[in-house]
């Protein structure tokens, strides 16, 4: 399983914190230098039901860059997932792949359910 975060994020930090308690063994990559690979997004779009919202990271600068957020609404999926891939800052995170596992952000409770633990 892979873990892209961003060192200086809460919310990624608070997520190792949470897999190193439950010894789940993951990797951690740094998302803006090692962006999710095309078929992790797809995996994403997958579990977020389609919602191409739902994968950018709202609350970040370049997300409220205008060039960037106004012409989102206009872009295909291919070109969603161009932009992300190349501005790693721009999709939410923590952003979790692996076999069975897609997740983005820290909610505890969706992740015992993601992972079978009660």
């Amino acid at each position: 399983m892979k873990v892209y975060q961003y060192e200086k994020c809460e919310s990624c930090r608070k997520a190792v914190r949470w897999l190193k308690e439950r010894n789940i063994e993951f990797s951690p990559l740094p998302i803006r230098e090692e962006t999710p690979t095309q078929q992790e997004i797809l995996q994403m779009i997958q579990a977020h039901a389609g919602e191409l919202k739902k994968l950018f990271n709202t609350s970040s600068k370049d997300y409220r860059d205008p060039e960037v957020k106004d012409k989102i609404p206009d872009l295909t999926q291919e070109e969603i997932i161009s932009l992300l891939r190349g501005r790693g800052n721009l999709i939410k995170r923590p952003f979790v792949v692996g076999e069975g596992v897609a997740l983005q952000g820290f909610k505890p409770d969706l992740w015992k359910e993601a992972f079978g633990l009660s």
